[in-house]
């Protein structure tokens, strides 16, 4: 119960990972509002939580849009009192993302809510915590989901990893504004997990095997995995980490960046 009396914002919360962080903090104790553009998707997930009987409040919410940011957060605090926890994980994907073949509205469309969501989402968040802080509240966490891609670009991914890394630059320099109040900000680069839009792209055994080739620990992520590292980076227990991306990826970075070494011969 280590989320005990904190209450948490999950913005794309009704599927895959943010559902698994929706599980993952009320079972931690946390008070949670799921907020996701998808009202079916949040009626079903909320039916799951209900099932297993606990409680969730859903807010529905495009983080592209200030109007719905702000009621998001007036929601939260009416419900709840506060907002100690946001996890930012809404996200879309293109379905066409090569460079030479994606159009502008299709570009703008992922930066709109990847990128440009989270900034609103973050911003409207932390003016309410930094309030909170000035009335004698403990100060708040920020987790924003990027991928592991900021390091390792796809090029049938370009506005998603674009997007992404633009996320890993707010992280940052948010972490960085918000440290005089105590509020950390932090995100977690996740690789290639079972909800994530590479898994999506997988399609028959032998495109299985190449992407698992990539991966050292030779299998795929799962979305409960990442709710688990969120669940701690919004603990006490990370009360000293901000401004840091946490790459999940089972260590395909790593793989990558021996085999550029390799590549370049010993001295080069």
């Amino acid at each position: 119960m280590a989320l005990s009396g904190k209450v948490a914002i999950i913005t794309g919360g009704a599927r895959g990972t943010g559902f698994a962080c929706v599980e993952r903090f009320l079972a931690e104790g946390a008070e949670v509002v799921l907020a996701d553009v998808d009202e079916d998707a949040a009626e079903a997930a909320l039916r799951e939580v209900r099932e297993a009987g606990r409680n969730a409040l859903f807010v529905e919410c495009d983080v592209g849009d200030r109007l719905d940011v702000q009621n998001l957060v007036r929601a939260t605090v009416e419900a709840y009192g506060a907002v100690d926890i946001l996890v930012n994980n809404a996200e879309v994907t293109s379905a066409v993302d090569d460079f030479l073949q994606l159009k502008e509205d299709e570009f703008e469309r992922v930066l709109r809510t990847n990128l440009k969501g989270a900034f609103l989402v973050n911003q409207v968040v932390a003016r309410e915590m930094i309030a909170q802080v000035e009335a004698g509240r403990a100060p708040g966490s920020i987790i924003n989901m990027s991928a592991a891609e900021i390091m390792s670009s796809l090029s049938q991914h370009l506005a998603y990893s674009v997007s992404k890394a633009g996320l890993t630059q707010l992280t940052e320099t948010t972490a960085l504004a918000l440290a005089p109040h105590g509020i950390r900000v932090n995100a977690i680069g996740s690789g290639s997990f079972s909800a994530g839009p590479l898994r999506a792209g997988v399609k028959g055994r032998s495109a299985y095997e190449r992407l698992l080739a990539r991966v050292p620990l030779a299998r795929l992520g799962e979305p409960h995995e990442i709710a688990a590292i969120a669940a701690f980076l919004a603990s006490d227990d990370a009360s000293c980490i901000t401004g840091q991306t946490i790459c999940a990826d089972g260590a395909s970075i790593a793989l990558q960046a021996a085999l550029e070494a390799t590549s370049l011969g010993p001295g080069q």
